[in-house]
């Protein structure tokens, strides 16, 4: 288990997301707030005084909150001349690209580490997708996505549309983190905590964003995976680093390079991260399925790093924190 901590994470401030964002996503027919579900077993477990999930296992008629950030990405950078869009994934975005593609009469190609479970893929070209298996890691398929596409941004009438940003390519990426903001400002009330699992960071940085542009502002605490930690091994070296990575349960968190545009923000407004194993993850997620919420190992992340952490965290008994289930169960 690695552990990161950022004291005067909590002063940091920023501004929000586009106010517009939320009105997009109040404007689709399918757009239906998520739930934000107590269980007061694990507030009993944790110490505190309520535990609520935000439950993402079925956001715009899809099984994990991904559209929110890709749909407005298409909405915004959606050119005359685009025919085809194209993105890599570990399961749920390629699935919301795809979707989306569909929907707007457009062809979808999208590229996946071979580590990616058969059901996922089968699950992408359910919605229309050509998918293309690429031997190696998350990473190796965002560098096969970027290449086909022809530039970093757009080329043939191709547009990528990725959720993780590198030098040259931050437009599309920064739109898919703004989409990811309706998720937060859903949230009405006031939490001592926020866990949320991050991956590159984007949905991460979303968090920080949005809690730390307002105030009062909670703690923040980021969840990774000990096989793909690469947030958390970059805040503990002070620079963005690329690492390794190996298989597990945690699909959609299998990530080996942070995000360009989540890397300052995090590194300067999250107060702290932590890696779990995929034990911990199973438990987790079948401890939420037990309470009646359907989550996925990635999603319940959250729930394990929470658990992980909570003997260094100053929660009170009558704190109230928020886990970011992000996806439903497989």
């Amino acid at each position: 288990m690695a552990w990161y901590s950022n004291p005067p994470a909590r002063e940091w401030r920023t501004t929000p997301a586009p106010v517009e964002v939320l009105a997009f996503h109040q404007s689709l027919p399918a757009y239906r707030p998520t739930p934000l579900t107590s269980v007061p077993s694990l507030a009993a477990e944790l110490g505190v005084g309520q535990v609520l999930v935000k439950d993402e296992s079925q956001r715009l008629g899809l099984p994990a909150f991904k559209a929110l950030g890709a749909w407005w990405a298409i909405h915004r950078a959606l050119q005359i001349d685009t025919a085809s869009l194209v993105t890599a994934t570990d399961g749920n975005h390629g699935r919301a690209v795809a979707r989306r593609a569909a929907m707007l009469g457009l062809s979808a190609h999208v590229f996946v580490p071979d580590v990616v479970s058969a059901a996922a893929i089968a699950a992408i070209r359910t919605e229309g997708a050509t998918v293309s298996v690429v031997p190696g890691s998350y990473d190796d398929a965002v560098a096969e996505a970027a290449a086909y596409a022809g530039t970093a941004q757009a080329g043939d009438g191709r547009l990528l549309i990725q959720d993780s940003a590198w030098r040259g390519y931050e437009v599309v990426p920064q739109l898919i983190v703004d989409g990811y903001s309706t998720l937060f400002r859903e949230i009405s009330t006031e939490p001592d905590l926020v866990v949320v699992p991050m991956g590159v960071g984007s949905v991460a940085q979303a968090a920080v964003t949005h809690f730390r542009s307002e105030a009062p502002a909670p703690m923040i605490l980021g969840v990774e995976p000990a096989a793909a930690s690469c947030v958390t091994t970059s805040l503990l070296a002070g620079n963005l680093l690329s690492i390794p990575t190996s298989k597990t349960v945690m699909a959609g968190l299998n990530c080996g390079t942070p995000s360009t545009l989540a890397w300052p923000v995090l590194s300067a407004g999250l107060d702290h991260a932590i890696t779990v194993d995929d034990d911990a993850a199973l438990q987790a997620s079948a401890d939420l399925g037990a309470a009646g919420i359907s989550s996925g190992p990635s999603g319940a992340a959250a729930l394990a790093g929470i658990r992980a952490a909570r003997p260094r965290l100053p929660l009170a008994p009558d704190s109230t924190v928020i886990l970011i289930s992000t996806e439903a169960a497989p």
